[in-house]
């Protein structure tokens, strides 16, 4: 059974290992953005302060922790460019698998789906937006399947979003 539950103190170090493994720095670490792990970290640490409108979350498969996500309402964070998307309703999410063994199962697709519902559960949420690197196929395809569609591409992003 998958489940979601908030990052707590003791999260930290583990959530800092998913982040510096490979297959997940290479789509988080954003270098023509100016965006390092650090920085992923300082949001987390945090989390009761300047980014308390974030709201991360720790995902557990029959127990297990594999992974992370978060959730935002888009007109709170302030450093972010949602183009012509209207910010009233407007969710921002972000996830990834940090342990390898959970990749290839399905088990990102029903994260997101799950994820989504959680968002739009809340009475003002009207959209969700995801902003994914270009490249990273394997993302892109688990928000298409999972109802998003392509808003539209920068050199280097993809903007998707579900109604």
């Amino acid at each position: 059974m998958l489940e979601f539950r908030l990052l707590d103190d003791s999260d930290i170090p583990l959530v800092e290992r998913w982040l510096n493994k490979e297959h997940v720095k290479r789509w988080y670490e954003i270098p023509h953005l100016e965006v390092t792990i650090s920085d992923w970290m300082t949001e987390i640490k945090e989390r009761y302060g300047q980014y308390q409108w974030l709201t991360h979350l720790i995902v557990v498969w029959q127990g297990c922790p594999i992974g992370l996500c978060q959730y935002y309402k888009c007109v709170d964070s302030l450093d972010e460019d949602f183009g012509t998307l209207p910010l009233t309703g407007l969710y921002g999410i972000d996830y990834l698998i940090g342990e390898e063994a959970y990749i290839g199962k399905g088990l990102g697709k029903r994260m997101i789906k799950e994820l989504v519902n959680k968002i739009f559960s809340f009475q003002d949420a009207q959209i969700v937006t995801a902003h994914i690197d270009r490249n990273n196929k394997a993302s892109e395809n688990a928000l298409l399947s999972c109802g998003f569609r392509l808003l539209y591409a920068e050199s280097s992003r993809y903007f998707l979003q579900k109604l």
